[in-house]
């Protein structure tokens, strides 16, 4: 990751809190995100623990510019020494213009992965079996934000460099809305996961649709932030 990608998802993290209603709820929204500890991130800092944890709740406080700023620069420099993969994460999703609470991760594989096998390693069950019988990459969205914010040609980008891929929609419950828009996408991804579900919780018609536009459909009912670890695990 270049310096100038580096310093781009610096100022976006930074922003976020700077500007926002709850702060220290948003600091430990990313620090969890970057799966630091508390006692990690104070040890870089050179506080106690417990300054870092005033700070997330509030007792103290709201940070000013110049503490953020150096929290910030601590997340990623502690993740550049563990090997950088959550900069690298972030910095995908923002070179295609996409805001991490639209788009939870977007990754291209360098060799094309067999849809069973993606399926095993992230637990879901396939419902339908598509045209085709591997993907290449992954995009993790969330359903609402997408549907609702996105129009027809940034749904298209969430494809990242190929279809042959599989689209994770989050946040369903019963994967309606997802099925839906999907109808109105052509071409469609290789592959879409209804996360948060079994596939008898999945809505009735989706197996339908899946087989009329003739990609695979699975349900996933792990655990959104076990699904995203196996998920980056994947080569």
């Amino acid at each position: 990751m270049g310096q100038g990608q580096r310093r781009e998802l610096a100022e976006k993290i930074a922003g976020e809190i700077a500007l926002s209603d709850d702060p220290g709820g948003t600091l430990r929204k990313w620090r969890t995100d970057f799966e630091v500890a508390q006692t990690e991130l104070a040890d870089e800092l050179g506080v106690s623990p417990s300054v870092v944890s005033d700070y997330e709740s509030g007792r103290r406080e709201s940070p000013g510019i110049g503490v953020v700023k150096r929290t910030v620069e601590a997340l990623l420099e502690i993740d550049a020494r563990r090997g950088g993969s959550h900069i690298r994460q972030h910095a995908r999703v923002l070179s295609a213009g996409f805001d991490a609470d639209i788009v939870h991760d977007l990754r291209e594989y360098p060799t094309a992965v067999h849809v069973d096998d993606f399926y095993e390693a992230i637990g879901a069950t396939e419902i339908v079996g598509g045209a085709q019988d591997s993907v290449a990459g992954h995009t993790v969205i969330d359903s609402i934000q997408a549907i609702s914010r996105l129009s027809s040609e940034e749904f298209y980008r969430l494809y990242g460099q190929s279809t042959n891929r599989a689209l994770v929609f989050t946040n369903v419950t019963s994967g309606e809305g997802a099925m839906v828009a999907l109808r109105v996408l052509n071409p469609t991804p290789n592959a879409v996961v209804l996360q948060g579900l079994d596939d008898e919780s999945v809505w009735e018609h989706a197996a339908e649709l899946a087989r009329i536009d003739g990609y695979s459909l699975a349900a996933c009912p792990t655990d959104l932030d076990e699904m995203l670890a196996r998920i980056r695990d994947l080569p």
